[in-house]
This record gives structure tokens, sequence and C-alpha cells, in this order.
């Protein structure tokens, strides 16, 4: 295999005792607010990922959340002039 095929299959390597690298549980927490959560993620996530982490970062995306539509909420305010 070529090195390109070799690094287009390492993600899917991964053994069921490995943890889940930041950015998976980041893009998961963020589809999963937004509804949008293949089946085969939010499996991946019940094996690999660990509750904690997966609760940690839920409430820093509501809170982010939260803070972005006040934030649009205001601006909007302003710029209408109310």
């Amino acid at each position: 295999m070529s090195d390109q095929e070799n690094q287009q299959q390492a993600p899917q390597k991964q053994d069921k005792g490995d943890s889940l690298k930041p950015l998976h549980v980041v893009s998961s927490v963020f589809a999963a607010g937004l509804g949008v959560q293949s089946s085969k993620n939010r499996e991946r996530d019940f094996k690999q990922g660990r509750f904690g982490v997966f609760i940690a970062a839920g409430i820093i995306f509501t809170g982010l959340f939260v803070a972005a539509v006040i934030t649009v909420v205001q601006l909007v305010l302003k710029g209408s002039g109310g």
C-alpha cells in the first residue's frame, strides 16, 4: 500500500481500548448538540469514550452556545436601535 492509503486507513484502526482524540469528542458533542450525530459515531463514543469527558464537553458547548445566542441578540437589538 502507498503512504497515502496507510494514512487514510490509520484513523479507522483504533482499538476498543483507545480513548477518543479531543477532536473526536468536540465533533461528537457539536453534532449531538445540533441533533445530527451519526449512529456510527454514537456507537464509537459509547465504546471508546469516557462519560466525564462528554459531560464536561457538553457543559462547555452549552455555555458557549448560550453566550453566542445572547451576543447575537444583543447585536441585533443594538443594530435596530432598541
